[in-house]
């Protein structure tokens, strides 16, 4: 009883502090100051410093600034016309043509990024003036560049992974192997539903300009070369051995600048912009990451977690059902929270339970990183659906509908995960060993 007090106490605290507008990492440490105060004996002040400057000085959290920085160079280039020039003359034989660009070029750029939100924006702000002025469809160009756009948390480097790995104390780099075979498995599901769509309704795909020699398509190819090459130079020296996550990244933001220079964008403007982009988005991420180490710290103290687990342990559930309660979990506070404010709010209680169910954290860290692609596009909080209504001029609920295919994909690519996690765990094995 005196649990269920001290949990009701705190859970009403959060939602009073996030409905009264507070910064979601403040709110954190509030709820855990509260936590710490009333229900444990050290004293809040002590293990806050503490806790707070230990998060902040992590090594392993410098790739994330670095990666965001690198995101946000790419998107002040050229890149998404260039993979656009690229890949459009190899889809003209697929069934849906060059609806796929969508998703391979958002493929592409996820393995460039790390964002989704920057990866639908990116993508975006080139195929969807081109593909409506070709005469596709606009529901099903939105829909796909939504649910295509959330592989940029998939597919490494990933932003979440990283915050993924530092909250539950596993290997960035093996996370980052484990999710190339399930983000190419879900760009293949999402491909495979527009040739699917495109062969029930030919009278809505346009008709290809003219058709395009193999010489013609090969001399298209080398606008890809760029962005292949920073793919290589990034994950090709984490998965060689040559460079840690960390160091991966720093390659990652010299090869932007290299990339951004000699397409002819970078400037002190637009340095500057980049700059200062990824240190608001950092600061605001870095605040989250302390005000949930503390949290995590307090709930230690007074014993919530592992109370917890013992008492999901009692219910006697199967992995199975575990995972599925997980799973609606996290979707429905993915329609709330974004995905590392969901993240880094509950991996204090929910790792405990996982390692007690002997579910393998790299496995449950891609299974976790599929359900917050589904909160991506799920109103109300879908950052997503954000970018496109900001991009299209249509509604939320008209972005929502055209994006709901592709949250069934993300539903059978979760069920396939669960059935064949050698998808997951097959590379990191093959790679590290």
């Amino acid at each position: 009883m005196n649990d269920l007090l001290v949990t009701t106490l705190l859970v009403v605290s959060l939602f009073l502090l996030l409905g009264s507008g507070v910064w979601i990492g403040l709110t954190l440490t509030g709820v855990a100051w509260i936590g710490m105060q009333l229900f444990s004996a050290r004293p809040a002040g002590d293990a806050m410093a503490v806790t707070i400057w230990g998060s902040a000085s992590s090594w392993t959290l410098t790739a994330l600034p670095l990666f965001i920085w690198m995101g946000e160079i790419l998107f002040r280039t050229k890149l998404s016309e260039d993979m656009f020039k690229g890949l459009a003359p190899w889809m003209s034989r697929l069934p849906g043509r060059l609806l796929h660009t969508n998703v391979l070029g958002c493929t592409l750029f996820a393995a460039v990024s790390g964002s989704s939100a920057a990866t639908c924006a990116t993508v975006g702000k080139m195929s969807l003036p081109e593909l409506l002025a070709r005469g596709y469809p606009e529901r099903v160009v939105i829909g796909s560049l939504a649910g295509a756009g959330t592989l940029g948390l998939l597919i490494p480097p990933s932003l979440i992974m990283i915050v993924y790995g530092v909250t539950a104390d596993v290997s960035i780099a093996r996370l980052f192997a484990a999710g190339v075979v399930p983000g190419l498995v879900v760009a293949g599901l999402m491909m495979g539903y527009l040739m699917v769509w495109a062969l029930l309704h030919p009278d809505q795909v346009p008709a290809p300009d003219r058709r395009t020699t193999l010489r013609e398509k090969l001399t298209a190819s080398r606008h890809l070369i760029p962005v292949m090459l920073l793919i290589v130079a990034v994950l090709g020296s984490i998965y060689l051995g040559w460079a840690t996550a960390t160091e991966a990244a720093g390659v990652g933001v010299l090869g932007a600048l290299v990339l951004s220079a000699a397409q002819g964008s970078l400037n002190w403007r637009t340095f500057r912009e980049s700059l200062m982009g990824a240190t608001r988005l950092y600061c605001m991420i870095a605040l989250i990451l302390a005000g949930a180490a503390f949290l995590t710290l307090s709930m230690g103290y007074i014993g919530l977690p592992r109370h917890l687990a013992q008492w999901i342990g009692s219910l006697g559930l199967t992995p199975f059902m575990l995972l599925l309660a997980l799973a609606v979990f996290y979707i429905v506070l993915g329609c709330f929270l974004d995905g590392i404010s969901m993240i880094v709010l509950t991996m204090g209680v929910v790792m405990p339970i996982v390692n007690a169910a002997g579910i393998d954290p790299i496995w449950f860290g891609i299974f976790l990183v599929l359900v917050v692609e589904m909160a991506q596009i799920t109103p109300p909080v879908g950052f997503n659906l954000f970018v496109l209504q900001g991009m299209t001029g249509h509604q939320l609920p008209y972005v929502a509908r055209a994006a709901m295919p592709m949250f069934l994909l993300l539903v059978a690519a979760l069920g396939l995960l669960y059935v064949f996690p050698g998808l997951v765990t097959w590379l990191p094995g093959k790679v590290m060993g």
